[in-house]
């Protein structure tokens, strides 16, 4: 059974979702494109759309298709020209002790490999942190450059991957077990994970609409396992230290 998008707004010219984690946004050579987002939202919407922009297939998050030839070029201009403005949130491994700053080290991408290089394209990433655990860091990424892997291989080239990468980082999943004191599991049940993907969610999306050039800000609710995995490591992962910090409120 094909699952219903979200939709977080739509009008004549554009439709805004909250995409899932799990879902490829294009078709690839192994996968269909009724299996992926734009293949969805095509049946679901029943007309064709324009993809002007992407989010890796275990991130989830707001994204904006375009309705029409004329409404893809106008956003495909905005993105282009950085006049959209993304935020995203990510739960690092470690704890990241900057309170604010600044990524700026170019990206080399060469086919699917990604990579920080010299000869790479100018990426510069805004970060700052909401709240810090033992082991984690919760932090708002707002990347100021568009490109492949931004956000993740910014934050791996400063030695805090996302807690879950398994290209920039490990991909064992975050166990409630590992955070716990003397936790057991029940018997004859198997421990499953808080969170097993990609600690990476699209929050917002800044943009003029086509029609009546107004700027929109767009949200994304968290899913049920950031939730989860945000209340427990509050609950038994707290990070203790005399420095000062704000403590973000969901």
């Amino acid at each position: 059974m094909v699952q219903n998008i979200e939709t977080i707004y739509h009008d004549d010219d554009i439709v805004v979702v909250n995409k899932p984690s799990g879902i490829m946004v294009i078709p690839d050579q192994h996968t269909n494109e009724d299996k992926t987002l734009i293949g969805i939202l095509k049946e679901q919407l029943n007309q064709k759309i324009w993809v002007i922009h992407r989010i890796d297939k275990d991130t989830s998050g707001v994204l904006v298709f375009a309705r029409s030839a004329e409404s893809h070029r106008n956003l495909s201009m905005q993105f282009e020209s950085f006049q959209v403005y993304k935020k995203y949130i990510a739960l690092l491994s470690g704890v990241l002790e900057e309170d604010e700053g600044i990524i700026n080290k170019p990206i080399l991408i060469s086919g699917k490999y990604v990579s920080i290089g010299i000869i790479g394209k100018e990426s510069v990433t805004k970060f700052k942190v909401l709240e810090r655990f033992k082991s984690y860091t919760l932090v708002e990424a707002i990347p100021l450059t568009s490109r492949r892997h931004q956000v993740r291989i910014h934050f791996w080239s400063l030695g805090y991957p996302l807690a879950i990468d398994a290209e920039y980082g490990v991909s064992d999943p975050i166990m409630l077990s590992r955070l716990k004191r003397n936790y057991k599991v029940k018997r004859y049940e198997t421990e499953k994970p808080l969170i097993s993907r990609l600690t990476l969610h699209a929050r917002s999306l800044t943009l003029t609409l086509p029609s009546s050039s107004v700027g929109k800000t767009f949200e994304a609710p968290f899913p049920k396992d950031f939730e989860l995995t945000f209340k427990q490591l509050k609950k038994y992962d707290k990070y203790v230290t005399n420095k000062a910090y704000r403590c973000w409120r969901w």
